[in-house]
């Protein structure tokens, strides 16, 4: 039996390291390929309490984006009004953001709501990326009631 050299070992693992690097290589996802932002989840929230209800999204930035550009959210009106618009900067202190529209009223049952998302620079000169999704809730706004039925911070009994 012949023993094994210090120099067909190291041959050995090097042979080993470039097939493993070129099974890695064109197996990787390539980042560019990437969308910027990745949508985390969302939906219409109903608060009682303060009678609101209004939908929305959080998303990360899966991408890098430059400080300052733009997420822009544009919703389905659920009342039939002009659609509602909603943005916000990227900063580089998080990579989470959540839109949400004002107050909504109108929101019927299983019907979906259309929500074109999209990314600019940040002159809003060039659209970076897009895509488009719809919210559906599983419930009316008939069950929010028209006051509020609390106020202030410690959710005291509106009076009216």
């Amino acid at each position: 039996m012949k023993s094994l050299s210090l120099r067909s070992i190291i041959l050995a693992a090097l042979a080993l390291c470039a097939v493993l690097f070129t099974i890695g290589w064109f197996t990787r996802n390539d980042p560019s390929q990437e969308p910027y932002i990745k949508i985390l989840g969302g939906g219409f929230m109903f608060n009682y309490r303060e009678a609101e209800v209004f939908y929305g999204f959080t998303a990360q930035v899966v991408r890098p984006l430059a400080s300052g550009s733009i997420i822009e959210a544009t919703f389905d009106d659920p009342s039939g009004g002009a659609p509602l618009v909603v943005s916000e900067r990227v900063s580089t202190m998080t990579e989470r953001y959540a839109l949400r529209t004002p107050p909504v009223r109108g929101v019927e049952a299983r019907k979906p709501y259309h929500v074109s998302i999209r990314v600019y620079d940040r002159q809003k000169t060039s659209l970076l990326w897009q895509t488009e999704m719809d919210f559906t809730s599983q419930i009316s706004d008939r069950v929010v009631p028209d006051k509020p039925l609390t106020i202030g911070p410690g959710y005291h009994l509106n009076p009216d």
